[in-house]
């Protein structure tokens, strides 16, 4: 398998490319700039060496005195061994040239075509020329124009040009590899958190979750990060804390029910006994056994629940008729507890009735168990244009805010003392009722006061 380039290999290249095009194009403006300092330069020795032979020329050649012209040329171009004159006629007579090089007569010739200067540039017997082409009428012959090309010999031009493009190519090259070696450092640099974060998460254990990101002194790009990761890791902190809660509530509501089972068994074969004798243990036995199987449905129930719990029928429930039939179910109960039941409003929803009287049941069987005697349970029903809200209502001493977040959690309790006499008291019970609720499109929520507790279920309104 091909191995990937680090980021840091990645952001060093970037930045080498990155500085490299940079200083390319800087060279490339510096280039251009001197190049065309070369040609105003030589512009501007030029233009004045025409404006010399043109004068020049305009006596002396009107005067048809062209030894004259010669020496007056020869005089004025001292010293100036790179420059070339040549003075001809329209058609391409010469009349004069001064300097060692090679004329492009015809070329010449076209570019004179107008009266004002033109620059030209050639190449003849490996040297370089630029010169100024420009005709003029002479006053004595205004009908035979000569032409003036002034050049110089830019062959030094070309070969300073030349030597400094490679010094300046090195220097790219060396600069470009001194940015790259610096990037790398800053790069390396910039990413020793994410090195350090690395080092911290192979720490992590099942048995050292507590282990945390620094998000101290580091980018705001990688303290984000680590705050993210240590969201994550206090998250799964959390799933290992109640996995772990959640086997070992699960092995004691297990072992009671079958310790029961044991031991009453064990004592009924210690000693003979009579048929009732049998028919009583047997009895209490079959309540253990129930309860095991209750707990266990209930975790299978919850196990469906995770893989996406499917409705079994979808129909309408008219929630006000089921509040009604539970009451008449728990009335007695609350009777015997001095307990008032109170109802009101009503609306319809979409979905299992069976599952709907179980969240219904659920909530108010643990308003029974909490309720002080002489309280009140109310089940309001408010019917909204969108949505169906069910209220459960009960009086007695508030849940501390700290286990409200918990309290759908499965095997999770308030009173850890408690004694277990049915499956609600496991633990289970509103861990179900959030399930069926959540697979019905609604959410439940739980506020408690002093006022009392109040359970919230919104589920959606009936098309």
């Amino acid at each position: 398998m091909k191995r990937k380039l680090s980021l840091i290999w990645r952001l060093t290249g970037l930045y080498t490319l990155v500085s490299g095009f940079v200083l390319l194009g800087l060279s490339a403006v510096i280039i251009y700039s001197i190049k065309q300092h070369f040609v105003e330069q030589d512009k501007e020795i030029l233009q004045g060496k025409v404006q010399l032979v043109s004068s020049i020329a305009s006596d002396v050649i009107a005067a048809n005195t062209l030894d004259e012209f010669s020496d007056k040329l020869k005089a004025g171009l001292i010293g100036h061994k790179d420059l070339l004159v040549l003075v001809m006629h329209e058609q391409g007579v010469p009349l004069y040239s001064f300097g060692s090089g090679e004329f492009p007569v015809n070329f010449i010739r076209e570019k004179s075509s107008s009266i004002s200067p033109h620059t030209i540039a050639w190449n003849a017997e490996g040297q370089s020329y630029r010169g100024i082409v420009v005709t003029q009428n002479v006053k004595a012959q205004p009908k035979r124009p000569i032409i003036i090309l002034v050049a110089l010999n830019i062959n030094h031009h070309n070969i300073f040009m030349s030597r400094f493009q490679g010094t300046l190519l090195l220097y790219v090259v060396i600069a470009a590899l001194i940015s790259g070696f610096l990037g790398w450092l800053a790069a390396k640099r910039g990413l020793l958190p994410l090195y350090q974060m690395k080092s911290r998460a192979l720490a992590v254990t099942a048995n050292q979750l507590d282990k945390r990101m620094s998000v101290e002194n580091v980018p705001v790009e990688i303290s984000e990060l680590a705050s993210a990761l240590n969201q994550m890791l206090e998250r799964l902190e959390d799933a290992f804390r109640r996995l772990s809660e959640f086997s070992s509530d699960i092995a004691h509501e297990l072992r009671t029910p079958v310790s029961n089972l044991m031991t009453q068994t064990h004592v009924a074969l210690s000693l003979p006994r009579d048929v009732r004798t049998y028919q009583s243990i047997l009895a209490s036995n079959a309540e253990e056994y129930e309860r095991l199987s209750r707990t266990i449905s209930d975790m299978l129930f919850l196990a469906k629940a995770d893989h996406g719990l499917t409705l079994p029928s979808n129909e309408i429930i008219e929630l006000n008729k089921e509040v009604a039939d539970l009451f008449e179910f728990y009335d007695a109960l609350a009777e015997d507890h001095e307990i008032h039941l109170r109802s009101m409003g009503k609306g319809q929803i979409k979905g299992d009735r069976l599952m709907i009287r179980r969240v219904i049941n659920n909530l108010l069987s643990n308003a029974i168990r909490y309720t002080p005697a002489h309280g009140t349970i109310e089940v309001q029903i408010e019917s909204g244009s969108e949505s169906v809200l069910l209220i459960v209502k009960n009086a007695g001493v508030p849940i501390p805010e700290s286990d409200i977040p918990h309290l759908f959690e499965r095997f999770y309790r308030v009173d850890k003392n408690r004694v277990k006499g049915d499956s609600e008291g496991s633990g289970l019970g509103l861990a179900i009722t959030r399930a069926i609720v959540v697979a019905h499109n609604g959410d439940i929520s739980v506020t408690s006061t002093m006022e009392g507790t109040i359970f919230r279920i919104l589920f959606p309104k009936t098309d």
